[in-house]
């Protein structure tokens, strides 16, 4: 692979760069330890070659909890991580941990939607007012320790007090965007037996507002566990065996209280995309979760005290827990609700004017669909953005160049991966660096992570898969009713034994930046959101004129996405414009609209392994331009001759 050096687009002053936390963290390093690091990748390597050291610095330095120096920062450690223990003995609450940080300087919230410009502003005081209510009746009602509360909610700021108020007594956090359909929410929430469920009876997008009634009338009786359903409606009242959230609200909350929890106490659980079946419910720690996003937001991003943080995101997508995670530096939170390209695409830009944010972060394909559509947001009224951050898919680099001519010539643009498998970043930014023309800057500390091959072992700026040969604290404490950790340890060691696969193709580069080329494995990644194989099917299969079906997601040259669905028809049948237009319509009704795909073809066969598993990798090897015969082992396939028509009948550049 060459790596010819690419343009330098950015770079921090000396004057921000020792201002910055990550240079008084060094300096701190320095006074206490007689560590002296001469630049980043020598902090990053110490990071990771002494991992105990590193994260039991970051307590210290950031003062998050008390643990003694002589007991050991990590317990239990096993070849695959799983099982892994950290900062035994300790306990906190997250809540707890955001409320120290309450101040009259600022507020805690900024809120608008895309129907409604007005900023409204939630002081720290009224949420902590919010919050102590609703803790207090969730409580009243019985909900304990342990239970869990789910929600589908838009994202407002009753669905932040709805967290806060559940980590506040130990209960355990879930929550579904309602733009999903009651049948992928129901595969969700199903599993985990929630005991209280916060719902939502409209929400708006694209200027319309959009009746869920049907909400209501589903997933309560289809949930059995519940003792109790709150509705949050502008009608605010109570109907169809809800309680109204304001009734709640009025009441008198007393004494805002945290229930100490052990560092490895369930925080929330989040959803894999479900590619193999029904969705992984994924369970993440109290303090793994805390740790991990004090080290980002403020070693990575910088963020400080006062400043305003801002992530377009739904309440179903990790990144909204992430942003939630911006209160524990003591910033202002920015909430929007609702389509960021209504009523035009630079209604982001111009929130972000309103609103003074600081950090801006948004997903890659609306950084590309500005570029691509010349959007120039007014200049000058952006001076308090410090950083941009883009996440969900690889950013192109013509998105780089269309952010420092078009948006801001000084700011920080912050390329960020990770997942919903850790709630965080594996590589993303650091104001000590450069930021290069289509890279990403940097690994993120305490992230020991190679581009390898399929033995694991590290290329030299080569592509290769994304490897993590280390356990993070953020990683799933196990995924819930999963006996045996068996769906745990298929999903990320079963590859490669000994370590962390997580499914992209990478490069690092010799600046040690990093590249990423998108999926290795079958999930689809569609503007950034990750959307199962398997959803698909169980909608495109249930038509008696489909005997089969096969979907992947290709991601261009140009940084669009083109998803095809391929379907096989049951004999005497056709796929004919009707049929088409069913599939879509209930592909948006049962999943969302981000499951429809943008064509579909009939196909006389879809290909399987010998063992019985579809074979989308290679299907989309050979819409990408690979012969059917380098796509696969025609040893492996059932029907090797089902390849052949796929290469027949489209090709995408």
């Amino acid at each position: 692979m060459s790596d010819s050096q690419p343009d330098i687009l950015w770079e921090a002053t000396a004057d921000e760069k020792q201002a910055a936390a990550i240079s008084q963290y060094m300096t701190w390093l320095e006074s206490k330890y007689r560590l002296k690091f001469s630049c980043y990748d020598d902090l990053y390597q110490w990071s990771i070659q002494k991992p105990e050291e590193f994260w039991r610095s970051m307590v210290s330095f950031y003062q998050l909890f008390d643990f003694p120096e002589e007991q050991p920062v990590i317990t239990n450690r096993q070849q695959d991580f799983i099982g892994v223990r950290w900062f035994e003995g300790v306990t906190l609450n997250y809540a707890e941990m955001i409320f120290r940080r309450a101040t009259d300087d600022h507020p805690a919230i900024l809120f608008t939607d895309e129907l409604n410009p007005a900023i409204r502003s939630v002081s720290w005081q009224e949420l902590k007012k919010q919050v102590a209510s609703l803790s207090s009746w969730m409580k009243s009602i019985g909900i304990q320790k342990g239970d869990r509360v789910a929600a589908v909610l838009p994202n407002t700021p009753e669905a932040l007090v709805a967290f806060l108020a559940t980590q506040s007594i130990g209960a355990i956090w879930s929550s579904c965007s309602p733009d999903f359909g009651t049948s992928s929410i129901l595969e969700r929430f199903g599993q985990i037996e929630p005991k209280l469920l916060f719902v939502t009876n409209q929400v708006s997008y694209n200027g319309k507002y959009i009746n869920k009634e049907n909400l209501l009338q589903e997933l309560p009786p289809s949930l059995p566990t519940l003792t109790a359903t709150v509705l949050i409606s502008q009608e605010d009242k109570s109907r169809n065996g809800c309680i109204s959230w304001l009734d709640i609200m009025i009441s008198e909350g007393g004494e805002l209280q945290f229930e100490p929890l052990p560092f490895d106490h369930p925080l929330w659980i989040l959803y894999s995309s479900g590619t193999t079946g029904k969705p992984k419910a994924i369970v993440h720690s109290v303090g793994g979760n805390f740790i991990e996003h004090i080290k980002v937001l403020q070693l990575h991003l910088d963020v400080r005290p006062g400043e305003r943080f801002f992530w377009y995101s739904t309440t179903g997508w990790m990144m909204w827990n992430f942003s939630v995670a911006s209160l524990l530096t003591g910033a202002t939170l920015v909430l929007y609700e609702g389509s960021p390209a209504y009523p035009s695409l630079g209604r982001i830009w111009e929130m972000a004017a309103a609103t003074g944010v600081h950090h801006l972060g948004v997903g890659a394909a609306y950084l590309i669909q500005c570029q691509r559509t010349g959007l120039v947001p007014d200049p000058g009224t952006l001076p308090a953005l410090r950083t941009i951050g883009s996440t969900g898919s690889p950013l192109t680099p013509e998105a780089f160049d269309w952010v420092y001519q078009c948006v801001k010539k000084n700011v920080w643009l912050v390329s960020f991966s990770g997942g919903t498998d850790v709630c965080s970043g594996f590589v993303g930014g650091c104001i000590l660096l450069p930021v290069y023309r289509g890279e990403i800057q940097c690994r993120l500390l305490g992230c020991d992570l190679i581009a390898g091959n399929e033995q694991g072992e590290e290329g030299k700026e080569e592509v290769g898969e994304m490897v993590i040969r280390q356990p993070m604290p953020s990683m799933p404490l196990f995924f819930w009713k999963d006996e045996g950790d068996r769906r745990y340890r298929a999903s990320y060691f079963e590859k490669i034994p000994g370590c962390w696969w997580h499914g992209d193709f990478i490069s690092i580069s010799a600046r040690k930046g990093i590249v990423i080329y998108g999926r290795s494995d079958a999930t689809l990644n569609r503007d950034g959101v990750r959307i199962g194989t398997a959803e698909i099917y169980r909608v495109v299969d249930a038509s008696p004129s489909v005997a089969d079906s096969l979907v992947v997601c290709i991601e261009r040259k140009d940084g669009s996405f083109f998803l095809p669905l391929f379907v096989k028809m049951q004999e005497g049948s056709t796929l004919t414009e009707e049929l088409q237009q069913e599939i879509k319509t209930n592909l948006r009704r049962q999943c969302s609209p981000r499951h429809v795909p943008d064509a579909i073809f009939a196909v006389p066969d879809i290909p399987y392994t010998i063992s019985g598993k579809k074979m989308e990798i290679p299907v989309k090897r050979i819409l990408m331009g690979t012969p059917p015969e380098k796509a696969a082992d025609a040893d492996t396939l059932r029907n090797p001759m089902a390849l052949q028509g796929f290469a027949n009948l489209v090709a995408v550049e």
